[in-house]
């Protein structure tokens, strides 16, 4: 029994070691310091715009059918809209939060 147990440990200690190396080469390769030309962020702010417009309509027609409340569907444009402002803000660059996974488990 104790050599099951001893098994299982080590195979759970490597497990979570591997998890943590992974994490943080993917940290490593993420850039920190990126800055957009002017062209590049009129792209890109086209783009997004494109993209807002979309989710818009699809929020919209998940009222219309039904799926979503009239305030429910308000409430996640409202949400997309500010995402947007933010984007813009930031020159259309995304931010990598660490805390992301803590963040969502709070939410959840």
């Amino acid at each position: 029994m104790s050599k099951r147990w001893l098994s299982v440990m080590t195979a759970i200690l490597m497990t979570v070691g591997l998890m943590g190396l992974t994490s943080m080469e993917a940290k490593a390769d993420m850039p920190t310091d990126v800055k957009l030309t002017s062209e590049q962020q009129e792209e890109m702010k086209a783009l997004q715009q494109e993209a807002l417009k979309q989710k818009k309509e699809i929020i919209n027609k998940y009222v219309e059918y039904g799926v979503f409340s009239k305030e429910k569907g308000q409430k996640i444009i409202t949400h997309l809209e500010q995402r947007y402002i933010k984007m813009e803000q930031n020159g259309f660059v995304p931010i990598f939060h660490d805390d992301y996974k803590r963040h969502r488990s709070k939410e959840s």
